[in-house]
């Protein structure tokens, strides 16, 4: 009797793991729409008519307005915030406008293959991060998934990826990129802890644009475009949609499982290569390709799997 009455008493406690599965399940999905769009960047900038860094202040002004409406509309209202967190959202405003400006340069420099992967340089820098500031070693399961994932990233270079002394100055201002899109990621986690996913990014983008354009100027680049299309599509597809969901994953997702979902950008700019320039994957990129999944999939199940386990050991 006392037995089969705890077990009542208990699994009515153990309700919310499916909802918080759930919405874990919710933010990977974002995650995956996140790197998808934002593979779609080098194109844009490689089709603009204006300098590449001239390219990053577009994508960023253009993208202010919709941010800024999307934001009211769901409800966010200007609020009195904490001198540290403007900080916060000021620092990762110039990180990511150095950030952009660095890839942007890099992306004319160098190979789209190139420029993809090594500016997210970010797949390793970001979860060893996490696993510093927690202070803990990752897990087997972790560690097979991250050792998975950088050799699937070393596939993925292939014979379109090795250094070359042409490109060698646009790999570098890529890898570069990746160590800023690292802080910037860093920092706009810790505000989402205290924001909604889009007031934090249209405040963010706002404290991103006029540096970049203060760069554009400085390099004496064309900044008025006479072709806006590919310049409104930067914008949409890559910082209102892919940052958008980036933002929305940062607050819900471990870095783990954020650091490698970026070898998502790769495989896809690969595909854009392929179609656009006749860049065709190789059977060794096929491979890669196919250990990014699975390192996709085996941090996704270790993401689940410690609330399944809390879920079980509640009831008797």
């Amino acid at each position: 009797m006392h037995a089969r009455a705890a077990t009542r008493k208990t699994v009515p406690d153990a309700t919310p793991a499916p909802a918080a599965t759930a919405s874990t399940g919710l933010a990977f999905a974002a995650l995956v729409v996140a790197n998808v769009a934002l593979a779609f960047g080098p194109w844009f900038v490689r089709l603009a008519d204006v300098g590449p860094v001239a390219a990053g202040f577009w994508r960023i002004t253009i993208a202010i307005p919709f941010l800024a409406a999307l934001a009211v509309g769901t409800g966010a209202r200007p609020v009195r915030m904490p001198p540290a967190l403007w900080v916060m959202i000021a620092i990762g405003g110039v990180a990511f406008a150095a950030d952009l400006g660095s890839w942007h340069l890099g992306i004319v420099r160098t190979t789209m293959a190139n420029a993809t992967l090594f500016g997210n340089s970010a797949i390793l820098i970001y979860p060893l991060y996490g696993f510093i500031a927690a202070r803990a070693w990752p897990s087997r399961t972790q560690g097979v998934a991250l050792l998975l994932a950088a050799i699937g990233a070393g596939l993925l270079m292939g014979r379109s990826y090795q250094l070359d002394p042409r490109n060698l100055a646009g790999d570098l201002l890529c890898i570069l990129a990746g160590i800023l899109y690292t802080v910037y990621i860093v920092l706009m986690a810790r505000v989402r802890g205290a924001m909604r996913p889009l007031p934090a990014l249209a405040l963010a983008s706002a404290a991103t644009a006029l540096p970049l354009l203060l760069f554009a100027l400085a390099l004496h680049e064309q900044v008025l475009p006479q072709q806006w299309t590919p310049l409104i599509g930067l914008a949409l597809v890559s910082q209102v949609l892919g940052q958008g969901c980036m933002i929305f994953a940062l607050g819900q997702l471990s870095p783990l499982v954020v650091g490698i979902a970026l070898l998502i950008q790769p495989v896809v700019a690969g595909a854009v290569g392929w179609i656009a320039y006749g860049e065709r994957l190789q059977g060794a990129d096929w491979i890669g390709v196919a250990l990014v999944a699975v390192a996709l999939v085996l941090v996704r199940r270790a993401e689940v799997a410690p609330a399944r386990g809390r879920e079980q050991e509640m009831v008797p």
